[in-house]
C-alpha cells in the first residue's frame, strides 16, 4: 500500500509542478518545489496512517535535498567548474567526455547553440554571465575630499587660528566663517574636478576589456563581445587570442597556450583532445587555431575570481607629472625662503624699532605695554608670512595633467583612438619617428584577387579557363589549408566569408570564381596535420587524406617567392606537369615582380602527393614535407591605399616626423605602395639605401646599422625581430619612436618603442595588451590624430604653467614687498583663497580644453631633453608679471591719493585689478607664440563660459559679498579703471611676442658657466 501511495505522491507532485508559471525565476522555482514536496508528503503520510494503524506518526518536519535548478540541462555548474578548473581528465571521461558535456549543454559541436534570445537568457539563468564583480573603487569622492582638505584646509585653518589669537574668538568669528566658507568652496570644487577625472580614467579598463570574440551560433560564425559569451558557446580561437572563459578543446590538432598570466610560468602548455583538453580563461593562444566549448563563465572561472579582487590603479604618475611635481617642489622652496626672509625682517624690525612704516612703529611702541600684546603682534607677523606661502605655492600643477589627459582621452575615443596608458598622450607629442605597418594601416585592408597565373600563362581567374585537375587541387588547398570558413544561410542568400582580409579574398575568389564548395570538400577529406601561418616563414601547410582511396597530400600556401623556392615542378596552362629549371624559375620570379610592381600581394599554391607512411613521420617530427613540391598557381591580391593617407603622411613629414614603412611584402610591392602613399619620392630607389630587406638589415654590422638607419624609409620582407632591431637603433640615435603592430610577434617592438600603437580590428589581444594606444579603425590617419592630440596635451599644459607661474610670481612679489613695507598682506585670506580657486581649478579647466589645430603639425617635435618651460614662456610670463607687479605696487602705495579713496576701497581696487589681470591674461595664455590670441576662440564654448562665470563671480565678490570677502563696493569709474589696467595686458602680450628669444634654453648657459 505504501509503495502505491509513494508512486501516487510522485505523480501528484509532477502534476502540481507542471502548473508552475513559466515566468518564475530559479529562486522562486526552488521554493515552489519545496512547498509542493512538503504539502504532498504530509498528505500522503496522513493517508498511510489511516490505512495502516501501525504506521509511525507524522514527523513535525521534513528534510529535503533540492538539486540545483539548471533548467532543462543535464549537468550542473558545480560539476563543470570542478572538472575544468581542477583538470580532472578521469571525471571528464565519466560524464561522457567532450561529446557528453556538449550533449548535456544542448550544444551542437558543428553549429553551436541556437543563439536565440530565449536560449541565451536560459543559459545565463542557469550558469551565469561572463562578467565579474568589481572591487569598490579606492578613489571615492570622500578620498579626494580628504586630499583637498590636506592641500587647502590645514593652511587656511592655521590662518583662522592665528586670527583668533590676535583678535579673539568674538571678533574673529565673522572673518573665520568667511574663511571657512571659502575653504569649503575650494575643497568641494577641487574634489569634484578630480573625482570626475578619475571616473573618466575608470572607463578605460572597461573599454580595453571589451574584446570581440568569434563564436558559432545557429551554424553561423559571428563576432560578439566577450561579455556576451554563455556556457555552451563554441568559440573560435586563433594565435594571439585571450581565452575568454573556461572550456574544453575541440577539433583541430593542438594549441600552444601561454599560462603566465595565471601561473607565472613562461613555458607554453600544449592543449590537445587526448591528454589535456582543458582551457582556462585569461590565458593566451601562442600557436595554433582551434575551437573550444565554453563550460564556465564569469565568477565561476579562476580568472573571474582573480579579477574581482584586482583594483585598477588610476593614480599612475606620468613622466610629465613627475617633472611638474619637481617644479612645484622648487617653487615651494623659493616661496618658503622668501616667506622666511619676510618673517625675519619683520621680527627684527619689530624688536629693534627700525621699521620704516610710521603706523607699524606706533603699533610696535604701543604694544610694548604688556607681553600679551607682543604675542599678538608676533602672531600677526607670522600670519602675514604664512599667507605668502599659501598664495604663492602652485599646488595643482600635476592635476592639470590629469585634467588635460581625461579631456583629451575622451575626445580621442570619438576619433577612433583608445588610450590604454596615460603617458602615451604626452609622449606621442614628442615622437620623431613612426614605424608603421602597411596592410590595413596605410591600405584599406579590403583585398580582392585580381590576377591568376597557371604556369607562365595569365588566366581570367575562372574555373572554365583552367584544367579541371588543377582546379580540384586548388579547391583542396584553399578549402582545407585555412582556419577560416564560408557560410551561406540558404541557397538564395549571399555567401559570408570569415577570416583575415587575405584569407577572405582567397576564399571569395575560390567560391565565386572557381566554384569551390568548402563543406563538400571537408566531407571528402580528413585533415591529418596542420602548420598554421607563421609570419616569419610566411606560409601555412596542411596534410590531408582522401577518404575515398586513402591517398595523402600535402598542400602549402604562402608568399610567392617562399613557395616557389620549395617547388621543383609546375603545372602549365594545360594542366601538364613540367620541371622547374633555373631559366623557368627566373621567369616565374619576373612574373612575381611584375605583380608586386603593380602593388599586388602575390600568393602561391603548391602540393605534393606523399606516401601513406608520411602521416606517422609528420606526427613524430611535427613538420610537413617542404621540398620537391609542384606549383599549382599564383594569385595577385590588390589592397588599395586608404583615401587621404598620402595627405596624412605629408602632414607628419611637415611636422618633422619621419615615416618608415615596415612590411612583410616583397621589395617591389613595398616600394610601389610606399611611393603611392608618399613615404618614398619617385626618385628614391634601393641604391640610395631608402629601401632594404629585413634580412639585409640584420646582416649589417652595428656601426653600419647606426649609419644607415636614418636613411631607411621602407623595410620589406621584414620579420618581427627586424622591426625590434629597427626600433632599438632609432632609440639609440635619440629618436622618440612610435610603432604600429597587430600580431603577437610584434609584442617585443611594441613594448620597446616609446609609444606602442596596436590595431583594433586586425590586432591580436596580445598585441593590444602590449600597446599603449589602440587604433580602433586601423587607419594611419588616426595615427596622425594621436600625434596631434599628443602635441595638444603638451601645449595645453605649457599654457597653464605659463598662466599659473605669472600669478605665483606676481603674488609672491607684491605680498612680500607690501608685507615688509606695511606689515600687512594687501589681500585677505578669503580673497587669496578665491584667487587660488580661479587659478587652480577654473583656469586649468579653461586652458585644458583647447582642441588641436593644424598649426601644431607645423612645429618640430619636442626633444627628450627640451625643458618644460621654454624661453618663449619665460619671456611671456616675466613680461606679464612685471606689468602686474608694477600696477599693483602703484595702487598699494599711491592708490589712495590717485583715486582719492579710503584704505578699504583701495584694498578692494588692488584685489579687483589683480583678479581681472588674471582673467585677461587667460586669453594671452591661449597662444604662446601667435599674436592673435582670439583665433578660434568661438569654437571653445567652455573657455568663454568659464571666463564669463569668473567675471560674474568677481562682481558678486566685490559688490554683494562685502562681509564675506572683506571688500567695498566700487563705482562705475573705479570699475572702468580696474578693467583698463587689466585689459592693457593684451597689447603688452602682443608687443612682447615681437621680441626674439634664443633657441638654446636659458638655464643651459648657467650649466655651461659652471663647466668652464
Amino acid at each position: 500500500m505504501t509503495a502505491i501511495l509513494n508512486k501516487a505522491h510522485i505523480i501528484c507532485t509532477d502534476h502540481l509542478l507542471d502548473g508552475r508559471p513559466a515566468s518564475l525565476n530559479k529562486y522562486i522555482k526552488k521554493w515552489h518545489l519545496a512547498f509542493v514536496n512538503i504539502y504532498c508528503s504530509r498528505t500522503f503520510f496522513s493517508l498511510v496512517r489511516n490505512h495502516d494503524s501501525k504506521a509511525s506518526p507524522i514527523p513535525d518536519h521534513v528534510t529535503l535535498t533540492i538539486p540545483p535548478d539548471n533548467g532543462c540541462f543535464k549537468i550542473d555548474e558545480t560539476t563543470l567548474t570542478d572538472v575544468v578548473k581542477e583538470k580532472k581528465l578521469e571525471k571528464l571521461q565519466q560524464i561522457g567526455g567532450v561529446n557528453g558535456v556538449a550533449s548535456s549543454l544542448q550544444t551542437s559541436l558543428d553549429s553551436g547553440i541556437k543563439g536565440s534570445a530565449e536560449d541565451i537568457a536560459r543559459r545565463r539563468d542557469a550558469f551565469g554571465s561572463n562578467t565579474y564583480k568589481k572591487p569598490p573603487s579606492r578613489s571615492s569622492f570622500f578620498h579626494f575630499l580628504v586630499q583637498a582638505f590636506k592641500d587647502f584646509g590645514c593652511a587656511a585653518l592655521s590662518l583662522i587660528g592665528l586670527g583668533i589669537k590676535k583678535n579673539g574668538l568674538t571678533d574673529s568669528c565673522g572673518d573665520g566663517g568667511s574663511i571657512f566658507m571659502a575653504i569649503f568652496l575650494v575643497i568641494a570644487i577641487s574634489s569634484f574636478s578630480k573625482y570626475i577625472q578619475n571616473k573618466q580614467f575608470e572607463i578605460l579598463p572597461e573599454a580595453s576589456n571589451d574584446i570581440r570574440i568569434d563564436v558559432i551560433r545557429g551554424g553561423r560564425r559571428q563576432q560578439i563581445s566577450i561579455f556576451d559569451i554563455v556556457v555552451g558557446d563554441i568559440v573560435c580561437l586563433k594565435i594571439g587570442d585571450q581565452v575568454p572563459a573556461d572550456g574544453l578543446f575541440l577539433y583541430e590538432h593542438s594549441l600552444q597556450i601561454g599560462e603566465s598570466s595565471m601561473t607565472g610560468e613562461s613555458d607554453h602548455v600544449e592543449v590537445n583532445s587526448k591528454k589535456n583538453p582543458f582551457l582556462i580563461s585569461g590565458t593566451k593562444v601562442v600557436d595554433g587555431d582551434a575551437r573550444m566549448l565554453v563550460t564556465s563563465v564569469g565568477m565561476n572561472t579562476t580568472w573571474g575570481q582573480m579579477m574581482s579582487h584586482v583594483t585598477v590603479d588610476n593614480n599612475e604618475q606620468t613622466l610629465l607629472q613627475v617633472r611638474l611635481n619637481k617644479l612645484t617642489s622648487a617653487m615651494r622652496r623659493v616661496c618658503v625662503a622668501v616667506a622666511f626672509m619676510v618673517l625675519i625682517v619683520l621680527l627684527v624690525g619689530y624688536f629693534t624699532r627700525n621699521t620704516t612704516d610710521q603706523k607699524v612703529n606706533t603699533e610696535i611702541n604701543g604694544s610694548r605695554k604688556n607681553a600679551n600684546d607682543k604675542i599678538d603682534t608676533v602672531a600677526e607677523i607670522i600670519a602675514a608670512a604664512f599667507t605668502i606661502v599659501v598664495v604663492a605655492i602652485p599646488e595643482e600643477l600635476s592635476s592639470i595633467v590629469a585634467l588635460t589627459l581625461a579631456y583629451s582621452m575622451k575626445k580621442m575615443m570619438a576619433d577612433q583612438v583608445m588610450v590604454r596608458k596615460l603617458f602615451a598622450c604626452e609622449t606621442m607629442g614628442s615622437a620623431t619617428v613612426i614605424c608603421t605597418d602597411k596592410t590595413g594601416t596605410l591600405t584599406l585592408n579590403q583585398m580582392k584577387v585580381t590576377r591568376f597565373w597557371q604556369g607562365k600563362e595569365a588566366m581570367d581567374g575562372t574555373s572554365s579557363s583552367i584544367s579541371s585537375f588543377v582546379v580540384n587541387l586548388i579547391h583542396q588547398g584553399v578549402a582545407l589549408n585555412t582556419t577560416r570558413s564560408v557560410c551561406r544561410g540558404s541557397s538564395t542568400s549571399e555567401f559570408q566569408f570569415f577570416g583575415n582580409p587575405t584569407e577572405k579574398a582567397i576564399l571569395s575568389w575560390a567560391v565565386l570564381d572557381m566554384k569551390m564548395d568548402q563543406e563538400e570538400i571537408k566531407k571528402n577529406f580528413t585533415i591529418l596535420f596542420e602548420e598554421p601561418f607563421d609570419s616569419r616563414k610566411k606560409r601555412s601547410g596542411v596534410l590531408i587524406k582522401k577518404k575515398e582511396d586513402n591517398t595523402v597530400y600535402v598542400h602549402w600556401k604562402g608568399a610567392a617567392e617562399t613557395i616557389l623556392a620549395m617547388c621543383s615542378s609546375y603545372y602549365d596552362g594545360s594542366g601538364v606537369m613540367k620541371d622547374l629549371n633555373g631559366e623557368e624559375r627566373m621567369e616565374f620570379k619576373k612574373i612575381i615582380r611584375g605583380m608586386a610592381a603593380s602593388s599586388l600581394r602575390c600568393i602561391a599554391f603548391a602540393h605534393k602527393q606523399v606516401a601513406e607512411t608520411e602521416e606517422e613521420n609528420v606526427k613524430e617530427k611535427k613538420k610537413l614535407k617542404e621540398e620537391n613540391l609542384t606549383l599549382l598557381g599564383l594569385v595577385g591580391i590588390k589592397d588599395s591605399c586608404r583615401p587621404g593617407v598620402k595627405k596624412a603622411v605629408e602632414d607628419c613629414q611637415h611636422a618633422g616626423v619621419k615615416i618608415k614603412m615596415i612590411t612583410g611584402d616583397d621589395v617591389f610591392t613595398a616600394r610601389a605602395i610606399a611611393t603611392e602613399c608618399g613615404i618614398l619620392r619617385s626618385g628614391q630607389d634601393m641604391d640610395s639605401g631608402a629601401v632594404v630587406e629585413g634580412e639585409e638589415f640584420q646582416k649589417y654590422t652595428p656601426e653600419e646599422r647606426m649609419e644607415k638607419v636614418e636613411k631607411i624609409c621602407v623595410m620589406a620582407r621584414s620579420s618581427p625581430s627586424d622591426k625590434l632591431l629597427m626600433v632599438q637603433c632609432l632609440k639609440q640615435k635619440g629618436h622618440v619612436v612610435a610603432v604600429t603592430g597587430d600580431g603577437t610577434n610584434d609584442t617585443p617592438a611594441l613594448k620597446k618603442a616609446d609609444i606602442g600603437l596596436s590595431m583594433g580590428i586586425q590586432g591580436t589581444e596580445v598585441a593590444k595588451a602590449s600597446s599603449d594606444v589602440v587604433i580602433l579603425d586601423d587607419n594611419f590617419d588616426s595615427v596622425t590624430t594621436v600625434l596631434k592630440w599628443g602635441r595638444c596635451v603638451y601645449t595645453n599644459i605649457q599654457k597653464f604653467i605659463q598662466f599659473q607661474l605669472t600669478i605665483n610670481v606676481t603674488a609672491l612679489v607684491i605680498n612680500s614687498v607690501a608685507t615688509i613695507s606695511t606689515g600687512e598682506v594687501p589681500l585677505t585670506a578669503v580673497q587669496l583663497l578665491w584667487v587660488n580657486l580661479i587659478m587652480d581649478n577654473l583656469a586649468s579647466l579653461a586652458l585644458a580644453t583647447e582642441e588641436p589645430t593644424m598649426g601644431l603639425m607645423k612645429r618640430r617635435p619636442v626633444g627628450r631633453t627640451e625643458p618644460l618651460i621654454t624661453n618663449i614662456m619665460w619671456r611671456n610670463l616675466l613680461a606679464q608679471a612685471f606689468y602686474q607687479v608694477a600696477v599693483l605696487l602703484i595702487l598699494q602705495f599711491r592708490g589712495e591719493s590717485i583715486f582719492n579713496v579710503t584704505e578699504a576701497v583701495n584694498d578692494t581696487l588692488i584685489f579687483n585689478t589683480f583678479v581681472l589681470c588674471q582673467v585677461f591674461n587667460e586669453f594671452n595664455a591661449r597662444k604662446l607664440e601667435k599674436k592673435n590670441v582670439f583665433k578660434g576662440i568661438h569654437k571653445n564654448n567652455l573657455f568663454l563660459g568659464i571666463v564669463g562665470m569668473t567675471i560674474v563671480l568677481q562682481v558678486l565678490m566685490v559688490e554683494f559679498l562685502k562681509q564675506f570677502a572683506g571688500t567695498e563696493r566700487l563705482n562705475w569709474g573705479q570699475w572702468g579703471a580696474c578693467i583698463a589696467m587689466a585689459i592693457a595686458s593684451w597689447p603688452i602680450g602682443s608687443i612682447v611676442k615681437c621680441i626674439p628669444v634664443p633657441e638654446r634654453p636659458i638655464f643651459s648657459y648657467l650649466k655651461w658657466k659652471k663647466r668652464t
